[in-house]
């Protein structure tokens, strides 16, 4: 008995333990793809439309792709969701050497859908699998600790951009973009392998566990959307995502009106700020969560962040950047803790529940994007209202959570749960 129990264990920290890793690795694949956007853009000729769709198709894929993934992952689970989103993403990560032959747009657009798309599925099966390996009352902050792993891949990401621009200076334009793959065959080649280890891995049985019935999924996403605070969850997640590339924007705005010959790579310096101080922030707040509840530390991180993004409204440009950059300890811990709160205790309904809260969050990148479009660069003192906005809303949602005393009790959910296979 003791024998099965100390193996069981191990299996769930093994479990664990590559969950964790995909954290990090979608980390890396975001922010290499924002860096290396620019030098596809130049090798391929993107230009108008073709640039516009290739920039947001990370954001339309989330939104478009989050309900099909949860329901693939509810059907046959969260292991075999995980294997498919990874061999999403190498797939995607090999059909850019086509693209880069042929210089063909349809292929670098398939080649980015297939990368987005495993994104997605990674992602809604991760941290509801994060979140279910262990006991109900530390799932907000195991989601935290596995999360506190994204800012790292990130940055890995950043320089790895750098690398690829650094590298692609001293080519011949007919050979750009062949520096750009390197990073992407290097990806694809660690992820294989890490598709071949979580496969030959026996994860516990909550990994698995598929549920048939598709006609009653209709009928959970009725009861989540019928839950005013799941739906005020999906609504914080939209400000959550909103405020995290309004702040990373801002800071770089700042940065460039403050320093006007300012280089590109000192630019990026300050995105690799802002992701050292978010990361400090979700380690901070990841070890304040073993002695303060997920719902008072979002309320005070949630206040820190509007003192600080409203302070840079006032001030002057070199502070303003400064605030900004340090709002990002505060913005750390809302993403992973929303979803957190949100899930906790809805049992069978946690992966539907999971991917409309990462399209609430998919919405708010896009509606960025739509806002940045329209803004105003006379008003750039005023911009910080944006994340002000974002951070109000968060708070409002931590209130209604800390009022309603939301407590863990998957028995309320037991009585809806469908025939398991």
């Amino acid at each position: 008995m003791e024998r099965n129990r100390q193996s069981l264990a191990s299996n769930v920290a093994v479990a664990f333990v590559l969950t964790v890793s995909l954290f990090a690795l979608w980390g890396l694949g975001h922010r290499l793809y924002d860096a290396v956007i620019p030098q596809f853009a130049d090798a391929l000729g993107l230009r108008g439309w073709k640039f516009t769709l290739a920039h947001n198709v990370y954001g339309f894929a989330y939104f478009l792709g989050a309900i099909p993934a949860a329901l693939y992952a509810r059907r046959f689970g969260y292991k075999a969701a995980i294997i498919l989103g990874l061999g999403s993403v190498c797939l995607g990560a090999f059909v850019l050497y086509p693209a880069a032959v042929t210089r063909e747009f349809p292929y670098f657009l398939l080649a980015v859908t297939a990368l987005s798309c495993g994104w997605i599925v990674l992602e809604v099966a991760a941290n509801p699998l994060a979140a279910s390996l262990g006991t109900v009352e530390t799932a907000v902050r195991r989601l935290n600790i596995a999360q506190s792993f994204y800012p790292f891949g990130a940055l890995a990401g950043v320089f790895a951009g750098r690398w690829v621009a650094t590298h692609n200076i001293a080519l011949p334009a007919v050979r750009s973009v062949y520096p750009v793959l390197h990073p992407y065959i290097l990806i694809s080649v660690g992820i294989m392998a890490l598709a071949f280890l979580i496969e030959d891995t026996q994860f516990p049985s909550i990994a698995t566990e598929g549920i048939k019935d598709l006609k009653s999924a209709v009928r959970e996403l009725r009861t989540l959307l019928s839950r005013p605070l799941f739906a005020f969850g999906v609504a914080a997640q939209f400000f959550s995502v909103l405020g995290m590339a309004a702040t990373w924007s801002l800071s770089e705005q700042f940065s460039a009106a403050a320093f006007r010959s300012i280089s590109p790579f000192a630019l990026s310096d300050v995105l690799i700020w802002s992701l050292a101080v978010f990361a400090a922030g979700r380690l901070a707040g990841t070890a304040l969560m073993y002695r303060y509840e997920p719902d008072l530390l979002l309320t005070a991180f949630a206040c820190g962040g509007l003192v600080f993004v409203g302070a840079a409204t006032f001030v002057n440009w070199p502070l303003g950047t400064i605030l900004l950059i340090a709002s990002n300890f505060f913005l750390s811990i809302t993403w992973p803790t929303i979803l957190g709160v949100s899930i906790r205790g809805l049992g069978p309904l946690m992966k539907l529940g999971t991917a409309l809260i990462c399209m609430g969050g998919a919405f708010g990148g896009v509606a960025y994007e739509l806002i940045a479009s329209v803004w105003n660069s006379q008003s750039l003192h005023a911009a910080p209202l944006v994340p002000v906005l974002c951070y109000g809303a968060m708070l409002a949602f931590a209130v209604a959570v800390y009022r309603a005393g939301r407590s863990a009790k998957p028995a309320d959910t037991a009585k809806m749960a469908p025939r398991r296979v």
